[in-house]
């Protein structure tokens, strides 16, 4: 579960698609990137909206977890690069759960590494 979601979100923000990747989300999502966290996909289209052309994402899954039916915690490590600066190394948390047939964040928190 947590591979398909996080293969969509790479898909959407490597072809810049910033309403596609917030439809990844819940409605309620609670969104922290590299900036002020916001609540909700219109902000988090935003976010992705400000991001550079030609950015994208590589990510490794480094621990899963069930805390719970319907509910898959994931811990990755993600190098967004980009076209005009060295790449960002950053560790990223989410939070997936499952609603109806399919899964969506939840929750999505990136902290820098070193």
């Amino acid at each position: 579960m947590l591979r398909g979601v996080l293969d969509r979100w790479k898909a959407a923000v490597d072809a810049h698609r910033p309403e596609r990747a917030a439809a990844l989300f819940t409605e309620d999502a609670v969104f922290q990137g590299l900036r002020p966290y916001s609540v909700g996909r219109p902000g988090i289209a935003a976010y992705y909206d400000s991001q550079p052309a030609g950015l994208t994402a590589e990510y490794r899954i480094l621990e899963t977890r069930r805390p719970a039916d319907g509910l898959v915690l994931g811990y990755a490590g993600v190098d967004f690069s980009f076209t005009d600066r060295p790449a960002v190394r950053v560790h990223l948390g989410v939070l997936v759960k499952r609603l109806g047939e399919d899964w969506y964040i939840g929750h999505y928190q990136v902290s820098r590494t070193g």
